[in-house]
This record gives structure tokens, sequence and C-alpha cells, in this order.
């Protein structure tokens, strides 16, 4: 049997002896039998079973298109709700750092606006005398420049940041790795201070229109309500249409790690567009270039973490790389319930929306992620190895 398929069928029949001792399957033994849909819907099921998520859409593709969906829950909890689809909007939280920001960002890269070497201090003149002058733009997109997250206050939420991030501590930037949201809220700011124009105003015309993701967007209308899954606020009532992070909130919504709004459809063409070397349907959006730019390795703490330009690509945080996807993939997730991961050797993303119910057990979540991952590649995966 080639080594290819090989890896693929270990990792399906990994996952089914994974999850049969933890979730029975009772009356429903045939379930295994029934096809690839019924494995990953089996996935979604569960995790609903055990109040993990209220429910869920999976998409799988290449860069020509999709190649699966399915979906499981309703939008909310009344019994009369839609059932969930591929097209129903989703807070996709962190997400946002890598459909909205960093793509953003790149833009004015590629137009010559910015240098991924240019000290913040450039766009932020605050910082001159701070000691932190050195941070560059190039450590905000890898998690590099040593800042700490913060709470922002509602009144000058940046103004207040930035003198916040002065009085920390200092850090070296440039060679360990430490995820903050921080660097992300000031990238969305600087896209306002190169561009002059809003991030959320930014990405709606030079990617999210040419892109045609109808779906995506911040600070959706209220009269949208019904189209957008809820999410949990910590008082534990479901919340549809604001976006759950509070720093974004203080933001008016709009923010450069988290605020967006997006639908497992346009998640899917957006994974399209990278795996098509900036182009989709025989339209040029990104130049081949700047994809390679934003998803090219960068070797940090020791080498134990690999970051792309906003992308993850081997980290704690890398759970929807499951087990066979490859070293070239890169991905992210979002508090939420929301990852993405694409793999241009394999030629297949995955995407996958859930609405959170369980916040605290995130090792199962975390193994929910890896699980559909590893199963759509065993499923959908092409092997490229000379030797298959």
């Amino acid at each position: 049997m080639p080594r290819g398929t090989i890896l693929n069928l270990a990792g399906l029949i990994l996952i089914l002896f994974m999850f049969i001792p933890a979730f029975p399957l009772h009356a429903s033994d045939d379930l295994m039998d029934a096809g690839r849909e019924v494995n990953i819907d089996f996935l979604l099921e569960n995790a609903i079973a055990h109040n993990l998520i209220a429910g869920g859409v999976v998409v799988v593709g290449n860069h020509q298109g999709i190649l699966y969906k399915t979906s499981r829950g309703r939008l909310n909890s009344d019994p009369g709700s839609p059932q969930l689809n591929e097209r129903i909007i989703f807070d996709i939280a962190s997400l946002t750092k890598v459909i909205a920001t960093a793509p953003a960002v790149m833009r004015l890269l590629e137009v010559g606006a910015i240098n991924l070497m240019d000290p913040i201090s450039r766009w932020f003149p605050e910082f001159v005398g701070s000691g932190r002058e050195e941070i560059t733009i190039l450590n905000l997109l890898t998690h590099t420049s040593g800042l700490d997250d913060i709470a922002l206050s509602a009144d000058g939420p940046i103004n207040n940041a930035i003198q916040k991030l002065i009085d920390q501590s200092w850090k070296l930037p440039g060679n360990r790795f430490r995820y903050a949201d921080i660097n992300f809220i000031l990238l969305g700011e600087l896209v306002l201070r190169v561009s002059g124009i809003a991030l959320d105003q930014f990405c709606q015309q030079q990617l999210f229109e040419p892109l045609k993701l109808n779906d995506t967007m911040f600070t959706p209308p209220h009269e949208m309500g019904n189209v957008i899954a809820p999410t949990m606020e910590s008082n534990h009532v479901m919340v549809s249409g604001t976006v759950q992070d509070y720093n974004a909130r203080r933001l008016g919504g709009v923010a450069g790690h988290a605020g967006l709004f997006s639908s497992a459809n346009d998640l899917g063409r957006f994974s399209r567009l990278l795996l098509g070397g900036g182009i989709i349907d025989n339209r040029r959006i990104f130049s081949e270039r700047v994809v390679s730019q934003m998803t090219a390795p960068y070797f940090y703490s020791n080498g134990n973490v690999v970051r792309g330009l906003g992308w993850d690509i081997e980290s704690p945080y890398s759970a929807p790389k499951g087990i066979n996807f490859s070293e070239m993939s890169y991905g992210h997730t979002g508090y939420s319930g929301s990852s993405i991961w694409i793999d241009p050797h394999q030629d297949l993303f995955v995407v996958l929306l859930t609405t959170r119910l369980d916040y605290h057990d995130t090792r199962r979540f975390k193994r929910l992620r890896s699980d559909i991952s590893t199963l759509a590649v065993a499923l959908f995966g092409k092997s490229r190895n000379p030797l298959d």
C-alpha cells in the first residue's frame, strides 16, 4: 500500500479509536460505515452532545473550490431557529488578525507604503524616547514585540493603551514569541495612520469587495441578527451581532485583533485565494510574492515556535493542524470557537466555525479542532510524495 495512503488511514483509525471510548455510540455504531460525511458529522454531533458547542460548520476545499461541507446544530437555543449552514455568520474573533489585519498590512507593504523593518516609532511618534523605538512591524506581525496585553479604556483607548505600553517593564523584542492581542491592535491603528482610512473601510475596499466576501464585515447591522450565530458572554448570556472581545468593543467593534464577522463560505474563498497564490476565479488579488512572504516561516523561541506574518505555523496554538497537515501548512484559531488551517502541499484547507459553549475544557476543544483537520486530510488530502 502507498505510504501516503497508510498515513491517511492511520489518521482516520486514530480518530475513531480516540472517540469511541470517550463518547459511546450506543445504537449508532453503523455510522462508521456510512461514509466520509458521517465521520465528520460524528465529531460535531458528539461535541454538541457533550455541551462543548451548540453547533458547528465545517468546510473543506482546495484552490478550485469546495470539496465538502457540513453543519450541525441551530442558530440559537430556540428549537425553531434556522439550522446552521455555510452562510451563517459568526464572530470569528482572532481570525480577524489573519483575514483582515495582516492582509491589510501586506497590501500596504505591496504598494511600498511601509517596510517590515520600519520601527513603530515611524508611525507612532508617541513611542519616541520610550526605549521601545526598535520594535518593528515584523515584530508586531509575529508577536515578538515583547509587549504584554492590557485592558483598553473606553475613553481614548489607543492613546491610553500606548501610554500603558510605554510604562510596561522592558522586554527585548525580536527573539521570544509572546502571543498578545496588543500587537494587532497597534497594526489596526497602523493601517489607519498609513492609509488615512479606518481598518474596516480599508479591508472592505481592498479585500472583501474584490474577493466577493459578502458575509464578511465589522459591526454588522442590527437587522442581520437573524443570520448571526451568538457568542457567550461572561454571565453565560448568548449575544448575537456584538463582538465578544471587550477590547474590541472599546474600539467601537473595529480592531486589529478581533471584531470581524464572517461565514465558512467566505473563509473558504479566502483560503482558496491563498492556495491559488493570490488568484481566485482567474482574478489576481495579491501578488504571488506577497502570499509567499506572508506565509513564509519565521523561527522564534529557540526554534520551538514557527510563525508566518500573522499566521501560525507551529506553536502552542496549532491544534487545528492535526497530525496529517504538512510542515508547509499554516492557520489560526479564534477564541469564539473558530479556526482555519491551510496546506499548500496538500492543496487543502479546513474551516471550522462553532457556537462555543465550554470555554474551560480547552483540551477537549483543541482535540475537536485537531481531529476534524486530521480526518479531513485523511479523506480529502492529495499526496504529492513521489513514492506514492
